[in-house]
């Protein structure tokens, strides 16, 4: 086993500090080169020493010219990464390349892992674009709140494209498939130095006069499409009043006009798809509603006819005599009932009263007159009891036919009889 030292042995002995194998010294390395300035960052060079493997992994290294000093940086880019990026790959092209530093222990050297590999000019035309996306962005040019809905049934549709390509075709093919409508063309350069002028004024001349707008070109490279990435294209489409949408390049083509777009389509022709309705199916929609309207106004009928029949029924001259009749016959049945009923209760209470009378009537003491009896009076009031008469009093004897007025001579009480 291999060591390296700092320092003499005895010197590190007694700082206690040992002696540092490979793998320590590459795990330092390793912690080293993680420093976030070595990772995900842009590279620029020269490719040599190129060699493609078998593997499908492709091994070169990036050069600075001599009179920088020669300096070489080992590369790797893995197969899946190769595969994705294509294209010509040769030595001695100038390259900007996107990955990070790593440390490849098993060979104790670093290397830098290439994840992306453009040539320099459009290298550095898509670190331009990334450093636009990140301040139009910061501007809310793509947020989700500016985005306006598409009208359902616009009646003009305003196209930006050129007039002379395929993609102004498609869409006059789509459009008057489904739904022929009014299609008002705002021409432009869609490539080349100026084109992004161009492309703003054709959006701003044709803004409001339309219900909504197609901005849009067929596909194309990179180069191609970055008109649509400029800040001037960007902004143009963020002022329209009119909802846009952005239909450039295919459906894996991006740029920045999508971002600012209210809508993306992935063609032309899907664009035209997304601003008109199928008469097609619309003509089928609308027979499917006129039928379910149909149905319930049959059924409304149906039921409206039903219920005037047995309102009629119910009015008829004859039935209404018929259950007037009836109703004045359950209305004397009734009074005759009533009668019975009071006239037994009045007969029953009568009884009752005169039972009552009776009772009193018998308990009347004048009624014992009649038999010959008399009422012993003493100053206006009935004698109950012989104690309260004494000798010499002055009584009232009250008998059928007046009254008598006694004196006593004498009272004698039965337990001295």
């Amino acid at each position: 086993m291999a060591y390296v030292q700092k320092g003499t042995l005895n010197e590190r002995e007694e700082h206690g500090t040992g002696v540092f194998s490979i793998s320590e010294i590459s795990s330092v390395i390793s912690s080293v080169l993680d420093d976030t300035r070595l990772q995900d960052i842009w590279v620029r060079g020269e490719v040599t020493n190129f060699r493609p493997h078998v593997s499908g992994h492709r091994y070169f290294s990036l050069s600075e010219r001599a009179q920088n000093g020669g300096a070489v940086l080992h590369c790797v880019m893995w197969r899946n990464d190769a595969r994705r990026i294509g294209g010509e790959f040769r030595e001695g092209m100038d390259v900007i390349a996107f990955g990070s530093i790593t440390h490849y222990a098993p060979q104790g050297k670093y290397q830098f892992v290439v994840r992306e590999l453009k040539h320099t000019g459009e290298g550095e035309k898509h670190l331009l674009v990334e450093r636009w996306k990140a301040e139009l962005a910061a501007e809310g040019l793509f947020s989700e709140e500016r985005k306006k809905p598409l009208p359902r049934f616009p009646m003009k549709v305003g196209v930006v494209t050129s007039e002379t390509g395929a993609v102004l075709q498609d869409i006059r093919n789509v459009i008057a498939r489904r739904y022929p409508l009014e299609i008002v063309v705002s021409p432009t350069a869609v490539q080349g130095e100026s084109a992004h002028c161009e492309i703003a004024a054709a959006l701003a001349r044709i803004d409001g006069y339309t219900d909504v707008i197609i901005i849009g070109r067929g596909g194309g490279s990179f180069e191609d499409l970055f008109p649509f990435n400029h800040p001037e294209v960007v902004r143009a489409i963020s002022r329209c009043r009119t909802p846009v949408i952005s239909a450039v390049g295919h459906e894996v083509d991006v740029t920045l006009a999508d971002f600012a777009a209210d809508m993306r389509a992935p063609t032309p022709s899907a664009a035209a798809e997304l601003v008109v309705q199928d008469r097609v199916v619309m003509r089928e929609t609308l027979f499917q509603y006129a039928k379910k309207l149909g149905a319930d106004l049959i059924g409304k009928m149906d039921r409206a006819s039903r219920e005037i029949g047995e309102l009629r029924s119910r009015i008829a001259p004859g039935r209404m005599e018929r259950r007037i009749s009836e109703r004045q016959q359950d209305a004397a049945v009734m009074a005759e009932r009533l009668t019975r009923a009071f006239s037994a209760k009045i007969a029953m209470q009568r009884l009752i009263l005169r039972g009552i009378g009776e009772k009193i009537e018998g308990r009347n003491p004048l009624r014992l007159l009649e038999r010959g009896y008399g009422i012993i009076e003493k100053n206006g009031r009935a004698i109950k009891d012989l104690k309260a008469i004494t000798e010499g009093d002055l009584v009232q004897v009250r008998m059928k036919g007046g009254r008598l007025e006694l004196l006593v001579r004498s009272v004698t009480h039965d337990k001295d009889l």
